[in-house]
This record gives C-alpha cells, sequence and structure tokens, in this order.
C-alpha cells in the first residue's frame, strides 16, 4: 500500500510520511528509565499519541519494561461518577494489553466492584505479578472532568511511593494542558484541586513542539523518494511559513496538494498549487480547523483573542497570563513571545469565521462591484459599505461578543462577501500593532489578456473614548504599510467610537487625505 500524508489519528510508518516518533519526544526515554512519573502535553493533532505509542511498543521490546498507552478519553461521559469513569479506564487499558503485551506481561483479572480506589488496586496488583516494572501512559487524560480527574490523580500520588514493586514504575500524563491546568477541568474552580497538586510527584512536563523546516523538508521528501513528485525548496519554504510548522497542517497542505487537486505525480508542485490548497482548507475548516474555532467564544479565548485582533498595546486583567497559556496549550496562539496566533492559516481562519456571525446578513452581489474590465471596483465597495454601515452598523457591532473589535469584524465580513466571488483578503494583525491591515487580491485578465491581479490595501484602526486623533499615527502606519507592498494608495477607515463623534449617519463619511510621503490616501470615518 502505498504511503500517504496523515490528517486524521495516528500515524502508522507501514501506511503514512511521517517524522520518527522519537525525534519528536527525545527526553521521554530517559525519564521512564528514571521511574519518573512525568506529563507530556500538545494541541492536538501534533503527534502526542503517535510518539507515546512508538515509545511504549519500544519500551516492551527492550525486555525491560511492559509499557502500555491507553485513553481516558471513554471515562469523559461518566463526569462525577468516580465509581463508572475508573471502571471506563481500566477495561479500556485490559482490552489495549491485550493487544499490544505478551499473555505474561497483561494485568491480571480483578473485580470492578465498589467505587474507590479501583485503579490504584488494579495497577498495584498489575505491578505486584508483572515479571518487569511498568510503564503506563495515561492518553487524553484531561478527557477526565470533576471528581472523577481528582480521584484517579489522587489514587496515581497516593501509589507513587510504593512503585516499582507495588506500583508502576512510570507513570506519564499526555493530554492537551499541562498539570496546572487540571484545576479549570475539576470544574473551573482551583479550590477544588485544594492548595496542592494531586499531581506533584511529576518531574517534568514536556510538550511536544511543531516541526522545525528541517522536519517538514523531511516529510515532504518521503512523499518525493517514493513518487518522484518533487516539492522544491520555494515550496518547503512556503508550507513551512503558511503552517509554523503545525504537524497537522502541513500533512493537510500536501494531502490537499497531492490527493485533492490530485497534481500528476510527474509534475513538480508549484507555488500556485500550495496558494490553492491554503484557500481550500480555510473554506472547507476540516475537523481540526473547526475544533479551534469552536473555542472563539469560550470567556477565556476571548480575552485573549480580542487584544490581539484589536492590537492593543496594553492588556488588562488579572488572568491574563492564565489565559494566555491555556490558548497555547490548545495551539491556538504561538508557543513563546511575543503573543501571536500560532501560524498565517489559523490568523486567516479566526478572521473568517468571526466575520461569518455577521456575513449572513450582508446581502450585497459580489458580481456587481466587478468592473467591465474585470477589475474590482474598490470604491463601490467603499461606498455600498459606508451606506451599510450607517443603517446596520450600530445593531451589528452591538450583538457581536468581540465588542472592542466589533466595526472591524463588519467591515471585514463585508469584504469577505464580495471578495470571496474571486478574490483573496491577507490579513495582518496583533498585540501592539494599533490597527489590522487588510490586502485585497483579485485576479484579473489585463487588456492584453495576460493574468494580472489588482492589489487594494486598507488600515482599519479606532479612535476610543479618552484617546488622541489615530489620524496622524494612522497615515504614518498606512505610509509603511504601502511602502511595503509598493502601493501608492491605499485605504485608512477609523472607526470613531467616542461619544462626541455623534450619531452614526452623521460621523460616516469620506475624505482625501495623504500619507507623509505622499501617498494618495481614501479616508473613511465610520
Amino acid at each position: 500500500m502505498a504511503r500517504r500524508f496523515n490528517t486524521a489519528g495516528p500515524c502508522r510508518p507501514d501506511w503514512h510520511y511521517m517524522i520518527p516518533a522519537e525525534r519528536r519526544l527525545p527526553e521521554a526515554l530517559g525519564l521512564v528509565e528514571q521511574m519518573g512519573h512525568f506529563v507530556v502535553h500538545a494541541p492536538r493533532q501534533t503527534g502526542k499519541t503517535t510518539a507515546l505509542r512508538a515509545l511504549s511498543r519500544r519500551l516492551t521490546a527492550s525486555g525491560r519494561f511492559a509499557a502500555l498507552l491507553f485513553s481516558c478519553e471513554e471515562g469523559e461521559a461518566w463526569g462525577d461518577d468516580i465509581g463508572s469513569a475508573q471502571r471506563a479506564i481500566l477495561r479500556e487499558m485490559d482490552l489495549q494489553a491485550e493487544v499490544e503485551l505478551p499473555e505474561e506481561l497483561r494485568p491480571p483479572p480483578s473485580s470492578l466492584a465498589g467505587d474507590e480506589g479501583l485503579l490504584r488496586a488494579k495497577l498495584s496488583a498489575w505491578a505486584r505479578v508483572c515479571p518487569r516494572p511498568l510503564a503506563l501512559f495515561f492518553d487524553e487524560i484531561d478527557a477526565l472532568r470533576g471528581q472523577s480527574l481528582i480521584s484517579v490523580l489522587r489514587q496515581l500520588r497516593a501509589g507513587f511511593g510504593s512503585r516499582p514493586a507495588d506500583f508502576p514504575a512510570s507513570v506519564v500524563l499526555c493530554g492537551l494542558r499541562d498539570v496546572r491546568e487540571y484545576k479549570a477541568a475539576s470544574g473551573g474552580d482551583p479550590g477544588r484541586l485544594g492548595t496542592a497538586s494531586p499531581f506533584n510527584i511529576k518531574i517534568e512536563s514536556l510538550r511536544i513542539g511543531d516541526f522545525d523546516r528541517d522536519d517538514v523538508r523531511d516529510l515532504y521528501a518521503q512523499h518525493t523518494a517514493e513518487t518522484g513528485q518533487v516539492f522544491t525548496e520555494e515550496i518547503i519554504e512556503r508550507a513551512f511559513a503558511l503552517t509554523a510548522g503545525q504537524p497537522w497542517l502541513v500533512n493537510a497542505l500536501a494531502r490537499e496538494v497531492v490527493e485533492k487537486l490530485a497534481v500528476p505525480a510527474d509534475e513538480p508542485i508549484t507555488a500556485a498549487h500550495v496558494e490553492e490548497a491554503k484557500e481550500r482548507l480555510i473554506l472547507a475548516r476540516a475537523t481540526h480547523l473547526d475544533s479551534l474555532v469552536a473555542r472563539l467564544h469560550e470567556p477565556r479565548i476571548r480575552r485573549v483573542i480580542e487584544p490581539l485582533l484589536a492590537g492593543a498595546l496594553t492588556i488588562a486583567g488579572d488572568t491574563y497570563q492564565d489565559d494566555l497559556q491555556y490558548a497555547r496549550d490548545l495551539g491556538l496562539l504561538a508557543p513563546d513571545n511575543p503573543a501571536r496566533i500560532a501560524n498565517p492559516i489559523y490568523r486567516e481562519v479566526i478572521a473568517r469565521v468571526l466575520a461569518g456571525d455577521v456575513e449572513p446578513v450582508i446581502l450585497a452581489e459580489p458580481g456587481r462591484f466587478v468592473l467591465p474590465d474585470g477589475r474590482l471596483d474598490v470604491s463601490r465597495l467603499l461606498e455600498e459599505f459606508a451606506a451599510f454601515w450607517r443603517e446596520h452598523g450600530e445593531a451589528l457591532a452591538g450583538n457581536l461578543g468581540y465588542h472592542e473589535v466589533a466595526p472591524q469584524i463588519v467591515l471585514m465580513a463585508f469584504l469577505q462577501r464580495v471578495v470571496n466571488g474571486g478574490g483573496t483578503i491577507d490579513r495582518e494583525y496583533g498585540l501592539g500593532r494599533g490597527r489590522i491591515d487588510l490586502l485585497v487580491r483579485w485576479p484579473y485578465r489585463d487588456a492584453e489578456g495576460r493574468r494580472a491581479v489588482q492589489r487594494a490595501a486598507l488600515e482599519l484602526k479606532v479612535w476610543r473614548e479618552g484617546e488622541k486623533s489615530p489620524l496622524p499615527k494612522g497615515l504614518a502606519q498606512l505610509d509603511g504599510y504601502l511602502a511595503q507592498l509598493g502601493l501608492d494608495e491605499g485605504v485608512l477607515v477609523i472607526f470613531d467610537r467616542r461619544r462626541a463623534a455623534g450619531e452614526i449617519e452623521e460621523r460616516t463619511r469620506f475624505e482625501e487625505a495623504e500619507t507623509p510621503a505622499g501617498r494618495r490616501v481614501t479616508l473613511l470615518w465610520a
């Protein structure tokens, strides 16, 4: 069977192109050999289960350990019913042991009666009869909630001092989040876990990182070696830039090109193929992307994403650092500073999803904004947005959950409705920027019939109560953006949210302006 790029579930080396699991988690083997209890965490679809399954099989094959990976996910449905949650986990453990371990290493039969201490009793009984030290990997540990999670963690801590003769030598908890976040999983109240963590016996918290450039190059080279189809260095760089090495995206981008676009194997992959694959992924919003964007309306995530969209210069709120780490653990944000969306594809998906909350009420027909020569009528687009804003802006902005960036979201929704008829929008936003930069790219054919791309740059700013006019800074910032793009004109939109600005009908107007370098600017006050 030919190998493929994997976008669903753990990788198998005989089925999928993959980076060797030991490269993803090099420290783990040594920690198990130290009989350590530790945590492995990373966002979904980054390779946790693949890496830990490979490690557990390697440990068992070495003859020095009986190692097993099993999922706690079935315990989630039982909530605070600690007895049923434990039984679900233990049944899954027994089933996996039948598949992965020889008979002499499997856990002995045991009673699952009662509710208290089932897990510790089972693991202690197994450790006593197993001829090798046990190394157990609790995958999806943070699927557990409430009292069930507390009970499991406390039993693991209680048995720690009896290892390796009467308890597993090494216990590894694997999930989305580090153990500090298990307080939230216990029900949102840190007090529910007590002052000390019930897993304070951990010696490390390991995070599986994203791919680096060499990993992307290696993964794509496996496809080239098996099919002859070439991913050039330019394509590898572009794929890495779009994904920042997020493993699912790296695989999904290549799979989209190879299988969905069905580029013949005797043809090289081009930049155009990668760009089309990116757009298809964003529009399709596959399961992985949907699971991320479903989090956008969680209060903890909104408190992080909203300042990023607004380009805030300062962050307020006692919980911001905890919320920031939570967003990083979920994979929405890059793991290091400065705080930023994890990669350009996520950045675009987030903006489109938030704008999608408004788009259904926008009736503008994309075809009406196309000029006879095929170019986009930017002036008409702006004029119709201004009319739309006068009529609906206040109501729409007032109903959006992301209140601080509601005007920008409404404008992006209007642009999205029009431009998605044939073009694309590139967006730049982030902490400290003080604005959102938009680049509309519209393909058309010039007078000679050659393919061309029309580009229109917009900058969005907000004038809030108590602030100075953002106009001078906005013109300077737009000047730099236009210079970067090689454009001589652009659009500056300032949403005036001061009480003194008057009614929306009065303040929404057009003016002409110039940047410090003399570039022409269409200024829209809204």
